[in-house]
């Protein structure tokens, strides 16, 4: 399971205890980091998270970067904005080795042009392994921006706005309006 974009910054200070920056952090997710890693020990899930970062000073074209890692952090006001070339690297490995690939949410902040590098090396590396007979399953309306601006939708096997909708599906959870639908007595 890779772990990136926003997301991972949490998990990268839980784990390493490492400055973030002004990048992205969910007090709630912090909490439940342990426990999360805990059930995909249990269950054989390796976590992949980024070992370098693209960083800017502003959160547009004009910003300045430089790339950090989890040994330097993140100095202060500074963003992770995208994930660095080892990163990409290692998540191509991932990708390689998939059948099926549920993607939900980009690498970084993919909308602006100088922190989409990993956003778009990950979805070319869907789309090869997708023609190569992997399932490719790809959620959310970021995630689907992206895809969309690469004019890359045909070139996956599922594209869903739903990215919370749809991971509740995989996980088995009763969605209210499919549950309200599939109840054809009640109509």
């Amino acid at each position: 399971m890779i772990i990136g974009g926003g997301m991972a910054f949490t998990f990268l200070k839980k784990i390493h205890n490492i400055d973030i920056g002004s990048s992205l952090f969910d007090e709630e997710g912090f909490a439940i980091v342990d426990e999360l890693l805990a059930k995909a020990k249990a269950k054989n899930v390796k976590i992949h998270l980024p070992v370098d970062f693209l960083c800017g000073d502003k959160l547009d074209n004009t910003s300045n970067t430089k790339l950090c890692d989890i040994k330097s952090g993140i100095p202060t006001g500074w963003w992770g904005l995208d994930a660095g070339p080892k990163t990409i690297e290692e998540s191509r490995e991932v990708i390689a080795k998939a059948n099926t690939i549920v993607w939900n949410g980009p690498q970084g902040m993919f909308e602006v042009d100088k922190f989409k590098k990993s956003s778009e090396a990950l979805l070319s590396d869907v789309i090869k392994k997708t023609k190569q007979g992997a399932t490719s399953i790809i959620g959310g309306g970021d995630t689907v921006n992206l895809v969309n601006s690469m004019k890359a939708a045909d070139k996956v096997s599922h594209v869903s706005t739903g990215g919370g909708a749809s991971l509740e599906l995989l996980e088995g959870k009763t969605l209210p309006g499919v549950a309200f639908l599939s109840d054809v007595k009640d109509l």
